[in-house]
């Protein structure tokens, strides 16, 4: 095997750091990560010719009669694992999954979000993404019971939960993955840690990374973190907001132009994309709430943005324009407000920068700011206002996604396919069940 600077320094950083088991990490199609473990005599081989293993068993991989797969580790995604043993370690990488013939397949959502990228890039185009994800912490899997009850920004004495994010954060800049910000939310015991942007591959591989880690520190600490969108009904959800540009081939920010005739100093093609984003954000809203419990927190009330509007400083709208540096080219980004953090990234980051372009070639307009706080309108100034509403369930969702072309354009044909069914099967079983809600409501007067 001719080796590469990359598949060198991990052959070397193996053997200097005394790992004993490389783990190869992949997503299935909702976005649970999957691992498995190699040893290092086996690594040279993984490289060059992969490592098999059963597609037929992965969530919306292969059929049973084309279950060959393989995994090719991204030597560049190497890092030890904090958290396992120094003496005889562990490492990972992310793979690519490949068919036996060598072809990328459909079904890997790495693969998926490779090809939009692919088609920004020969637009001229590298989006980067800094994703903010919000978590709880509970005193175990099994129950809601909080840790703390602090609010928004909250600097409380020292608890375990300071010391869970703590050292969360330290496992993660141990990993080469940046943090910006880590504070407490708005519910009690609801946390979060932002990630410095990066390009969006390699963000995706960190957030898959980052809910790993919380969840372990967390365990480490006798405690259970849940990124599930609402654990608690009278609580403000998990949110994942997500801050994107574009920058250009010479590390110009697309979306920057200080003469903007409106004054928002976002360039025509800012704008474009912006538009695009609120055209198709009810077809890829399945994507980035992808669950039933998703739509217990787009509701309006609890800060979440159902509303398909956008704004500058108003946290109201689905998408914002920060303006925290006004003015400054580098900062100049949207946040698209409405995904939640049981999303699989690769797919979230797909998905939202094809609408984008979608945008940007069909030449959207962009519609008026809007100005008021949402959440204080009724129904009534809703419709008399035509403001548009994101679905209310995973139901309608998935009809919305299913009948979106450019949706199926962006994910390829195999996993939009299998997501409409996994989805719409997710949606029939909640449907048919009875739950407490209604026996507490139903039984003794009906």
């Amino acid at each position: 095997m001719q080796l590469t600077p990359e598949t060198d320094y991990v052959l070397k950083s193996i053997q200097a750091n005394d790992i004993h088991f490389i783990r190869l990490w992949f997503t299935d199609v909702l976005g649970s990560l999957k691992s498995f473990a190699v040893t290092p005599s086996e690594i040279e081989s993984a490289f060059e010719e992969g490592m098999g293993f059963d597609g037929s068993s992965i969530e919306g991989f292969s059929r049973i009669q084309e279950s060959d797969m393989l995994a090719y580790p991204e030597a560049s995604t190497f890092q030890t694992l904090p958290w396992r043993p120094q003496i005889k370690g562990v490492a990972r990488m992310f793979c690519d999954i490949k068919t036996p013939d060598g072809q990328p397949f459909e079904g890997d959502p790495r693969y998926a979000l490779k090809r939009l990228l692919q088609k920004a890039a020969k637009l001229g185009f590298t989006l980067n993404v800094g994703p903010e994800l919000e978590f709880f912490y509970f005193d175990s899997p099994t129950s809601t019971n909080l840790l703390d009850n602090g609010g928004y920004f909250d600097l409380t004495p020292l608890d375990l939960a300071s010391d869970i994010r703590r050292d969360t954060v330290l496992s993660l800049e141990h990993m080469g993955i940046p943090v910006e910000y880590s504070h407490h939310e708005v519910a009690p015991s609801q946390h979060e840690i932002d990630l410095r942007y990066d390009d969006a591959l390699s963000m995706a591989d960190a957030v898959m990374t980052y809910r790993l880690v919380v969840k372990e520190v967390a365990m480490q600490h006798g405690a259970y973190a849940t990124f599930m969108p609402k654990p608690l009904a009278d609580q403000n959800g998990n949110g994942m907001h997500v801050h994107q540009s574009l920058f250009t081939d010479d590390g110009e920010n697309a979306f920057f132009d200080a003469d903007d005739p409106q004054g928002y100093n976002l360039s025509a093609l800012a704008k474009h994309y912006i538009a695009g984003i609120l055209k198709y954000a009810p077809e890829f809203t399945a994507v980035t709430n992808q669950f039933v419990n998703s739509y217990k927190r787009l509701i309006p009330g609890y800060e979440a943005p159902v509303y398909v509007t956008w704004a500058r400083r108003n946290r109201s709208a689905l998408v914002r324009l920060p303006l925290y540096k006004p003015g400054k080219e580098s900062a100049t980004r949207i946040e698209v407000r409405s995904p939640d953090p049981a999303c699989n990234p690769y797919l979230v980051f797909a998905v939202m920068l094809g609408a984008g372009l979608a945008g940007i070639e069909e030449e959207l307009e962009l519609p008026e700011e809007f100005t008021s706080n949402a959440f204080a309108l009724t129904r009534e100034d809703l419709r008399e206002q035509k403001i548009q509403l994101l679905p209310t369930s995973l139901a309608e969702a998935i009809e919305l996604f299913e009948g979106s072309q450019l949706m199926r354009e962006v994910l390829g044909e195999h996993i939009h396919s299998f997501f409409v069914r996994n989805k719409r099967a997710e949606w029939e079983a909640y449907n048919a069940d009875v739950s407490q809600w209604e026996l507490k409501r139903y039984l003794s007067v009906l």
